[in-house]
């Protein structure tokens, strides 16, 4: 993919709608947003990740994934490594299980070994799902062990729910505490028809974002038992976490709760229709019958050439239809991630899937 279709994208774009993911506006209008929001529920400041808003976002979240306790970050990076650390401080072992895709793995310039210390040892490898008999193919003396809930570079992967719920199990028989990454746990909980409290349930701690799925700025949660808690708020400013304030972020996590929480089942259908459409125009899915609103297609094709017709349709019609696209594993095929949010969700599936398959391969032979 050349810097020029990315760039090009990017100016249409600014003036374009995009079907598969949330426009985030203007800066101006999500402030003003956040300041009808606060001045609607009367919220108040916190002070260095202490009462006002922090509090009552941190109570909430507790609330909702039936925790004793809630702590505020102001990234998840932060907040999954001081959770692990301290996972592992009390298990007396830097050892980490975790898929070998997951975020801290990828995304995160090397932080768990080379900032905290901690051995990352593999649960699961590629497209894999986490269960008891990955735990236990993992010798020896672990600190903790972690799944990514959904596996976002597996295509937003999810295990069964009896998966989890022996991988809970085995975890707790061994003595080995469980995290979970759930930054996209607000839309996980549809595919196994559960409460994010039975979801929450079954690990020691998880991790929730703010932004993903909730659109708001910035920001994270730990939810955990409450002595945990404590340790995690000493990792929060060892780590330079305790700012100042964390208000704008805790609003943006408050007004998400209360207006896009409840449309993640509803999204997750409508991607499921989608898939189905796409599977009909010769463009595949992964995984097949998506797990969440989120998932990867593939169709054949050259990156160049693909991103060359997305682009094209972006500049003539105002209407993005898709991200780039990318060389797939298979010669020949290129994939892309699709994200069905409002925008998506106001159209047809069934239209959506053919003016993507008519960008995508290109148009028809005229018969």
């Amino acid at each position: 993919m050349s810097d020029d279709l990315g760039a090009r994208l990017r100016a249409a774009s600014a003036s374009a709608e995009a079907i598969f993911w949330r426009a985030p506006g203007t800066p101006a209008g999500m402030f003003r947003d956040l300041a009808a929001f606060a001045e609607q529920h009367d919220i108040a400041w916190d002070r260095y990740g202490e009462r006002g808003a922090v509090e009552q976002l941190e109570t909430e979240v507790a609330e909702l994934l039936g925790k004793p306790a809630a702590v505020m970050f102001p990234s998840g990076v932060m907040a999954q490594q001081a959770a692990l650390r301290a996972w592992c401080d009390r298990s007396g072992s830097r050892r980490v299980a975790l898929p070998d895709l997951s975020h801290l793995v990828h995304h995160e310039q090397d932080g768990p070994r080379r900032v905290l210390g901690l051995e990352l040892e593999w649960l699961t490898s590629g497209r894999a799902t986490p269960t008891a008999a990955a735990l236990a193919a993992v010798g020896g003396r672990l600190g903790a062990a972690m799944v990514e809930l959904p596996l976002r570079d597996a295509g937003c992967l999810l295990p069964t729910w009896d998966e989890l719920v022996e991988l809970s199990e085995a975890a707790r028989d061994r003595g080995v505490p469980l995290h979970a990454d759930g930054a996209r746990i607000w839309e996980s909980v549809p595919y196994w028809d559960r409460t994010l409290a039975e979801a929450a349930a079954l690990f020691d701690s998880m991790y929730v974002s703010l932004y993903k799925g909730l659109g708001g700025s910035s920001g994270a949660l730990v939810v955990c038992p409450e002595d945990l808690a404590g340790e995690l708020r000493a990792w929060r400013q060892r780590m330079g976490g305790t700012i100042f304030s964390m208000t704008t972020a805790a609003v943006g996590g408050l007004m998400g709760l209360r207006e896009r929480l409840p449309r993640f089942g509803d999204y997750r259908s409508w991607a499921v229709e989608l898939a189905g459409a796409l599977h009909e125009h010769g463009i595949r899915t992964f995984p097949e019958v998506p797990h969440i609103a989120t998932f990867l297609a593939y169709a054949p094709g050259t990156a160049d050439e693909v991103n060359e017709r997305v682009v094209a349709w972006a500049e003539e019609h105002a209407v993005v239809p898709s991200g780039l696209w990318s060389a797939a594993d298979v010669p020949g095929w290129v994939q892309t991630e699709l994200t069905c949010y409002e925008s998506a969700a106001a159209r047809e599936p069934g239209e959506v899937a053919r003016l993507l398959a008519e960008v995508v391969t290109g148009p028809s032979p005229a018969t």
